[in-house]
């Protein structure tokens, strides 16, 4: 008698779309929210620009009494 197991699974077929890398934990998280990661780099560049910027072109303070 061959190494075969003695009980057969008859749901293996319908339980296979659970295997599936699409519905793995790790692909849900990261597609999530897509573009975030874009938009968190652009902000980001946004908001370093915008100090820089602010830096190099302040005004002198003006006093009003």
């Amino acid at each position: 008698m061959p190494n075969l197991p003695l009980y057969r699974d008859p749901w293996a077929k319908l339980d296979a779309w659970r295997k599936s890398p699409v519905f793995q934990k790790t692909t849900v998280i990261r597609n999530l929210f897509p573009g975030f990661g874009i938009a968190v780099v652009a902000f980001t560049a946004y908001v370093i620009a915008d100090n820089v910027y602010l830096s190099s072109h302040k005004k002198p303070e003006e006093k009003h009494h």
